[in-house]
């Protein structure tokens, strides 16, 4: 005989799939085309059964808020163990940061794709290639959260009640001047950043709101995070 807790949970898998649907999707911006959509709401649905399972509502936390957390760190615990950027576009998007910061440097402002283009000598559509195969990157790489020691980036600097007055420091001066760096992206990128990561928008609902195509805003977002993480060397 089915049990009433497994009626229950079976209600809620159905309520929150399209939860684990829009993680992933939203998700996909920041990863590799090799990386399959249905691959991360497989692994999502993992981390929803596991919420709850694990869920207790005597912590104040909302399911839905809890749920998400154990959802998309059951995506990124998959990630992290794939190589899911490939050596050669870690190098392109080295390459690509290395110019746009001479170019920055030069010129007072930010370089347009055709300048960057140039600075590396290739033509337009291979940089606007290398943006796609670049696709996958963030303002920190998952390798640079790993210290070498017990935990990761985030147990050792999210600030909390208990954390150092330098630790503090640091964390307020690195909130700073990411958004300084924000701040100064050319408005189309900003545009961008922000529908994605205030909004929460997915790549096709980005490319209706610019009336271009997925891939477009791809490379739109891989240019804007190369941008960030030329800025934010120091930090990395």
């Amino acid at each position: 005989m089915y049990s009433k807790t497994g009626l229950v949970k079976d209600q809620q898998v159905v309520q929150y799939a399209p939860l684990v649907k829009r993680i992933a999707y939203h998700l996909m911006a920041r990863l590799p085309a090799s990386v399959q959509v249905d691959d991360l709401i497989q692994v999502g649905m993992i981390g929803l059964l596991d919420a709850m399972n694990n869920y207790d509502d005597t912590q104040g936390a909302q399911f839905e808020t809890y749920a998400v957390q154990r959802i998309r760190g059951a995506m990124l615990d998959e990630l992290r163990q794939c190589d899911w950027l490939p050596r050669s576009a870690r190098k392109a998007l080295r390459q690509i940061e290395s110019a746009m910061n001479a170019l920055e440097q030069s010129m007072c402002r930010a370089p347009t794709e055709r300048e960057v283009a140039d600075k590396l000598q290739v033509s337009l559509e291979d940089y606007q290639q290398m943006l796609l195969d670049a696709r996958g990157c963030q303002l920190l790489h998952y390798e640079d959260f790993q210290s070498g020691e017990d935990g990761d980036f985030f147990e050792r600097h999210c600030a909390d009640d208990s954390a150092e007055p330098f630790a503090k420091l640091q964390d307020e001066r690195f909130r700073a001047k990411l958004i300084e760096a924000i701040n100064v992206l050319p408005e189309r990128e900003k545009l961008m950043m922000a529908m994605y990561y205030e909004e929460e928008l997915n790549l096709r609902e980005i490319g209706q709101v610019l009336g271009v195509s997925e891939s477009r805003v791809c490379q739109v977002h891989s240019q804007a995070m190369a941008r960030l993480r030329s800025k934010m060397k120091e930090w990395i």
